[in-house]
């Protein structure tokens, strides 16, 4: 047994500890996955059948890794072993069981679209207007259900849900919810909650056959990731395990302090109450963190100190102090960006690290959109992680097609992408007769639309296109006089398309929204840009044509080169699992992390204990450097909003932190439920909302007043002073220097807002 040579004494202790219930509290980077893998193999080791040993994870590829390493260690007797996810095992089961419930031993298995198309063809059966009953919502809804063991005559007496589905304009929910399960059990198919709640239904209806064979032959139950589980896989463990003379013979592997998944039916009650659950389990705590430097362990254990439930412990680490953690306060979220970008550089020519040492994290995913143009602009490969670039998105490629006809409506592309979307009945079949018209007389598809009455089209299909075309030359005659983003903001609202997304109530769905909002916010952000820098080209023209074409330069500069490392970009939740030698964790403000649907939740302290074990998960990403920032302004739905610092910046001790930086010695701004020991540290700035009742009576000078020498006030930067002015008429630049650290910078007076104040 030598891998136990490999092993500190109390991961041992974890491993060889057999018998009865054992909980494993691992902390970040404390070698779980190791302690896991041991564990099962010193089980086979000591004569333990491996066909009577199941291991549960949450995704395939853990199982199969962790199936690799236990071969590897005991021999290939151990591929015997049952591991795999709560769904691929389940589904095990019940293709030899299945028949005990009622379904087909070869059942079909609906994916998310096989579902929603199901609830589709209920919705359209019963006359209800798919419009309202959107199928993601009620897939969603659904799924919610099964996973909290809700049936559906359960759901048809909850009072609440059905108030909620109300209040939704969807009270015929619950029917649709019986209506499905029925489709789905007449067809033989169990939809993927299913693989969990009909295992459940089968355990629970056949105790003396089913439930006795399975405790029978699975004498020692595992489960990874444990503070994950949700209420239904829980409750399916239980029965396995918990039956009077049962040796208990279960372990779970999980941190508390990591449990961030509850927007998807995860509970951390699960792992909180265990030992009430297991009078006799026995509990190893993994402390030692094998990633990280002290000041970012250090600094994680502050963080996660101040949530009020929890297993407590205290991580450490041999790999010495390291660097301190640096902080960036940045005016806003562009400059926030960029000086994320230039530190990026600097670390790798000082630290000697690639760009896929990199990764930056954020709360929400239509944050990335600064980070890649301020990575674009210096030429900086980067990826994002688990999910799409912010410019190849559905909805803001959809938005964008829309600008790109109102400027050139000759666009073929962008025409077809629009046509039909937000639905508006030009179906596909009208659409290639339309277009094959086009190429047979030689004429843009722009052109054939404006004469549709030339096409042999249904009337109702001719009638849509030229409303369709009035819409269009609609937009195109406000071009000449709003705004680029008054434009934009009209387009988005006279389509429909936020309306068509906002109508699927998920949290994707808010997401997308999230992602609207910010390209409106981007080209709020471009129109009222005044700033001159060496990476701006042609900083008059603001335009909707200046800007595509912004776009276009930007999102054609580094195209995809799978040889290329490339800095990671991420949301906090995909980085669960992943370490990186320098995380950067942009947007530390109130309101976006900790979220402001977390700060205004009914149960605040429960929402903003979890948001404090993602930003822990978020710090214990880092093996080397963490540089924390974030910003005191940045537009929110075309309003420039001022933003306190997050409350877990306060809760850092100032110890581990580096706030040398320029921009970082304008300190932490006073927020929420604050610590003394950031106060007791820096002198503090005034409060952003004084700052935002000052610019609430903020009213720009004439261009003639803007001379050398006189003070002002700028609407972003704050007060400065001017130092020069150079040019003339109007394009004439500004420089000013401005205080709180931001320094010196070069201002297009024809766009600026300032005031002089004397």
């Amino acid at each position: 047994m030598s891998y136990l040579q490999e092993l500190n004494e109390v991961q041992r202790n974890a491993v060889t500890h057999i018998n009865g219930p054992v909980l494993v509290i691992a902390g970040p980077g404390s070698g779980k996955t190791r302690v896991l893998t041991y564990r099962i193999a010193h089980l086979i080791e000591s004569n333990i059948p491996p066909w009577q040993i199941l291991t549960l994870t949450f995704t395939n590829k853990s199982a199969k890794e962790m199936k690799e390493r236990i071969i590897s260690v005991a021999g290939k007797n151990a591929g015997q072993i049952w591991a795999g996810t709560f769904h691929s095992i389940f589904a095990r089961i019940l293709r030899s069981e299945a028949t005990k419930i009622g379904y087909p031993a070869d059942f079909s298995i609906y994916d998310s679209q096989d579902a929603k198309s199901a609830i589709k063809e209920i919705v359209k059966q019963r006359g209800l207007d798919g419009k309202v009953y959107s199928a993601n919502a009620i897939y969603s809804r659904i799924s919610l259900a099964k996973n909290n063991l809700v049936s559906p005559e359960d759901y048809a007496k909850d009072a609440d849900r059905i108030l909620d589905d109300k209040k939704n304009k969807m009270p015929w929910l619950h029917k649709i919810y019986e209506l499905y399960v029925k489709k789905c059990k007449r067809s033989g198919a169990m939809d993927f909650d299913d693989l969990l709640y009909q295992m459940h239904n089968l355990l629970e209806q056949n105790p003396d056959n089913v439930l006795q064979k399975y405790r029978d032959r699975f004498k020692y139950l595992l489960v990874d990731e444990f503070q994950d589980t949700n209420q239904l896989q829980y409750s399916i463990i239980q029965k396995l395990v918990v039956y009077p003379n049962s040796p208990e013979n279960i372990c779970v592997v999980g941190d508390d302090a990591q449990s961030i998944y509850a927007f998807r039916g995860a509970t951390i009650q699960n792992i909180l109450n265990l030992e009430k659950d297991f009078p006799n389990l026995t509990t190893y705590k993994l402390e030692q963190n094998y990633r990280s430097t002290n000041h970012i362990v250090q600094a994680a254990n502050d963080i996660i100190s101040r949530n009020s439930k929890q297993i407590k412990k205290t991580i450490f680490t041999a790999k010495g102090e390291g660097e301190a953690i640096r902080v960036i306060r940045a005016m806003t979220d562009n400059e926030e960006a960029k000086q994320v970008a230039d530190l990026i550089v600097e670390q790798k020519n000082r630290e000697h690290l690639a760009n896929d040492d990199f990764a930056i994290l954020y709360r929400t995913n239509a944050q990335s959109r600064v980070f890649e143009e301020a990575l674009k602009a210096r030429r900086i490969p980067y990826k994002i992680y688990g999910g799409t670039s912010f410019y190849d998105r559905k909805e803001v490629k959809d938005v964008l097609a829309y600008l790109r006809v109102i400027t050139n409506p000759n666009d073929e592309e962008a025409l077809k992408r629009i046509l039909n979307y937000p639905k508006r009945a030009i179906g596909a079949t009208s659409i290639t007769k339309i277009t094959t018209i086009a190429e047979q007389e030689n004429l843009a598809l722009w052109t054939i639309l404006k004469n549709i009455h030339h096409a042999e089209l249904a009337k109702r299909t001719t009638d849509t296109i030229r409303a369709f075309v009035g819409m269009i030359e609609m937009f195109q005659a406000r071009m000449a006089t709003e705004s680029a983003y008054e434009l934009a903001k009209y387009v988005v609202k006279m389509t429909g398309i936020l309306a068509d997304i906002k109508k699927e109530k998920t949290l994707e769905a808010q997401g997308r929204v999230d992602n609207v909002n910010e390209l409106l916010d981007g080209i709020k952000s471009f129109v009222e840009d005044d700033e001159v820098d060496e990476f701006q080209t042609n900083v008059e023209d603001k335009t909707i044509a200046s800007y595509l074409q912004n776009v276009v330069l930007l999102t054609d500069i580094d195209k995809d080169n799978e040889e290329v490392k490339r800095v990671k970009l991420m949301s906090v939740h995909s980085s669960k699992g992943l370490e990186f030698p320098s995380i950067f964790i942009v947007g530390l403000e109130e309101n976006l992390f900790p979220s402001m649907m977390a700060i205004k939740s009914k149960t605040a302290r429960a929402a903003i204990d979890e948001e404090r074990r993602l930003f822990y998960v978020a710090v214990t990403r880092a093996e080397r450097i963490l540089t924390l920032s974030y910003a005191t302004s940045r537009y929110r739905f075309g309003n420039m909003v001022y933003n306190n610092s997050s409350r877990f910046l306060e809760e850092i001790s100032p110890k581990y932190l580096d706030m040398s930086t320029a921009t970082a010695r304008a300190k932490i701004s006073k927020g929420i439920s604050r610590s003394p020991s950031m106060s007791s540290y820096v002198k503090r700035a005034k409060p952003n909302s004084a700052q935002a009742e000052k610019m609430a009576n903020f009213t720009p000078s004439p261009m003639s007043d803007i001379v050398a020498g006189v003070k002002i006030l700028h609407e972003r930067f704050g007060s400065g002073k001017i130092i020069a002015v150079e040019g003339n008429g109007r394009s004439k630049v500004a420089t000013i220097f401005f205080e709180q650290g931001v320094g010196e910078k070069r201002i297009m007076l024809k766009f600026a807002k300032i005031m002089v104040v004397g």
